[in-house]
């Protein structure tokens, strides 16, 4: 095998892997949006937000720059909030239709 397929195969696997740990993070997302709605809170967490990148920066050991990462977990972050929000309206929605 030549040493840049070796790296490709490297890079699927770990491609898969972030998949697989994204799909988690999205459940627990969920299971956070379903205690905040029967707790009355809202979905958006400012303050929690800036403690994830925070908590992710602290770990970045490189070579991607804390700019990249914060770029990165915005959007994860963004898609997190965004799937917290649909769940809960879904619930609402089905919950009024009862």
């Amino acid at each position: 095998m030549d040493p840049i397929e070796k790296w490709r195969e490297k890079i699927d696997k770990v491609d898969r892997k972030l998949v697989e740990l994204l799909n988690e993070r999205a459940c627990c997302a969920d299971e956070i949006g379903k205690i905040k709605e029967k707790l009355g809170m809202e979905a958006y967490s400012p303050k929690r937000e800036e403690e994830v990148l925070q908590n992710v920066l602290s770990a970045n050991s490189g070579p991607l720059t804390n700019a990249a990462l914060r770029r990165l977990f915005e959007r994860i972050i963004d898609e997190s909030r965004k799937l917290e929000r649909e769940a809960m309206l879904e619930r609402k929605k089905n919950f009024s239709d009862q």
